[in-house]
């Protein structure tokens, strides 16, 4: 582990060492994949809040290529299973499946949010369950996945983690937002509204309270690490609310 304390990742915490001189982590195992360069892996699970001896690099970079990674195979998998759906439907499929809600719900699946090294304060302030420190971090062990053996090993990661959701119906897919603001409009209704009643927390791990309103009144509340989240959230509690 030498060489990893002299490039400032040694202080990923002693589980993590264990796992990396022990074998395949159970991150690697969720995965599908073992890393030949581990190194890799860790820089993927660190946060810019962790100030690591050495000055380590963050996982910035690879979300960056994580993202473009993520949204080629995505978008190959619904092309191959969906042969007759329109461009239309595929769109919209592709952006709910690579949306960062998305991302951050298939990082708490396989184990990300345990894994990740964070700073004290991002940790204490909640930073494990924050969205888009979830969905940055998933996008990057994917491009560190393809980096480490190619993006066809990084494609079989993509199916393997998003396998729960890839044959979704476009109706449950959909973004609760669109689906509720559809509804209203057949009933010849204006569209919703949002107005945030809430806002809880410190800057970096805010937690927002938002109503959404109809003609009739006040719907539903939600609650999310942001405003797009909240929304969503009371978006998806108005449609059970109105039965749908």
């Amino acid at each position: 582990m030498g060489n990893l304390e002299v490039a400032g990742l040694g202080a990923l915490g002693p589980h993590f060492r264990h796992a990396v001189s022990e074998g395949p982590s159970a991150l690697e195992t969720a995965l599908g994949h073992t890393f030949a360069d581990r190194s890799l892996l860790e820089r993927a699970l660190l946060h810019g809040s962790a100030n690591t001896r050495g000055g380590a690099k963050n996982n910035e970079r690879l979300e960056f290529l994580g993202d473009r990674v993520l949204g080629l195979a995505i978008a190959a998998a619904l092309y191959e299973r969906r042969p007759h759906a329109p461009e239309g439907d595929l769109a919209r499929l592709l952006n709910q499946l690579v949306r960062r809600e998305t991302c951050a719900e298939r990082a708490s699946a396989i184990g990300i949010d345990e894994a990740l090294r964070l700073g004290r304060s991002e940790q204490q302030g909640g930073g494990r369950k924050n969205t888009a420190i979830l969905a940055n971090a998933c996008e990057a062990v994917l491009a560190a996945v393809h980096l480490d053996a190619g993006f066809a090993v990084a494609e079989a990661v993509v199916l393997r983690v998003w396998a729960p959701l890839l044959d979704l119906e476009l109706e449950d897919a959909r973004d609760p937002k669109t689906a509720l603001q559809e509804m209203l409009q057949a009933r010849g209704e204006p569209p919703p509204r949002y107005t945030v009643t809430r806002r809880d927390g410190p800057d970096h791990a805010p937690s927002f309270t938002i109503e959404v309103e109809a003609e009739s009144g006040v719907l539903a509340t939600g609650q999310g690490g942001s405003k797009r989240a909240a929304e969503a959230e009371a978006a998806r509690a108005a449609l059970e609310v109105l039965g749908a």
